[in-house]
């Protein structure tokens, strides 16, 4: 296997990147190269144990440059190249950290849509009760129809399935209540799509359910996805923040905070997106992992592990395999 990994996309690249890559290649055996600007690349690799081939890449696109403009005029960008080696099969797949709208806009340009999906969709694992709940999309389509949520629906089932190994998921959509009443039309309108589906539906579900176990698969548009999974990690970073104030405060919660130290970490590391890695990017005919932009080495080292079981288990086969049977 091959993984091409964007060295110079997210905020800390390429330091966190480089770091990354070195961690992941202790548990992994796949190949990975590096896409990126060489001259910043060398230095980082210049002692390190492994072969880290560059592919050179003199460009790079910005966190807040419109992905259009990126695509049309930066093709010797980062992001663009490993999505290319991609597509000429050079590599099986991408990890990126950088600007999601432009590898959004690559991927779907340059690898295609799966025939039968019209939209592609973020699908980001979120920490439950009991296990996770996968949510999407997180940000890749904002602007989506009935069909798009429906079509999100039967990707996240899938997914589930068989990277989760869970045999018939719960899937519910999210909505501002629970009467099948509420929402806006396009809400109602997917509400009818699933109920009639063969999908094991609950039905609408709040922002709450996501996290309580009610689903295995929680979904809704891109805009409003993405608005809950920034808001879950402004949350959790608040919440440490006043706990370590209030700790601080006090010998006796110094004292007790020894005690939990072991059970904090585990409860903190079910919350940090950094234990996830990188979340897929379904509906495209290729893997590619978008990593959080401000990831860090940890971040990209899950990111890569990620990408790895993603081939290996073939989920974009499925996928693919599914809606073709439903064309024919």
């Amino acid at each position: 296997m091959k993984i091409a990994v964007d060295a110079m996309g997210g905020d800390n690249a390429p330091q966190a990147v480089i770091d990354g890559v070195l961690s992941a290649l202790k548990e992994i055996e796949a190949e990975i190269v590096l896409v990126g600007d060489e001259e910043k690349i060398k230095p980082l690799i210049k002692k390190v144990p492994y072969k880290l081939p560059i592919y050179q890449a003199s460009e790079v696109v910005g966190m807040e440059e419109s992905p259009s403009f990126a695509i049309r005029r930066k093709r010797d960008s980062s992001i663009v190249k490993a999505i290319s080696l991609l597509k000429d099969g050079e590599v099986d797949t991408v990890v990126t950290a950088g600007n999601t709208g432009a590898c959004v806009a690559a991927a779907t340009i340059y690898l295609k849509m799966i025939p039968g999906i019209e939209r592609a969709a973020l699908a980001c694992p979120m920490p439950t009760l009991d296990g996770v709940c996968l949510l999407l999309d997180v940000g890749a389509t904002v602007d989506s129809s009935a069909e798009n949520l429906f079509q999100f629906a039967i990707m996240g089932n899938i997914y589930v399935k068989k990277i989760m190994g869970k045999e018939n998921p719960r899937v519910g959509l999210l909505n501002i209540g629970e009467e099948s009443s509420k929402g806006n039309q396009i809400v109602k309108k997917t509400y009818e799509l699933l109920k009639n589906s063969k999908l094991n539906f609950v039905g609408n579900i709040e922002g709450r359910d996501i996290f309580s176990g009610k689903v295995d698969v929680a979904v809704c548009d891109g805009f409003v996805g993405n608005i809950v999974l920034k808001s879950v990690e402004g949350l959790a970073e608040t919440f440490e923040t006043l706990l370590k104030r209030e700790i601080k405060k006090s010998l006796l919660a110094k004292l007790g905070a020894c005690f939990i130290k072991k059970a904090y970490k585990a409860s903190k590391d079910k919350l940090d997106y950094a234990s996830y890695g990188g979340v897929p990017l379904l509906g495209i005919r290729g893997y590619c992992i978008k990593a959080h932009g401000a990831s860090s080495s940890n971040a990209i080292k899950n990111s890569i592990l990620v990408a790895e079981k993603e081939v290996k288990t073939g989920i974009n086969e499925e996928i693919q395999s599914y809606f073709e049977s439903k064309i024919s």
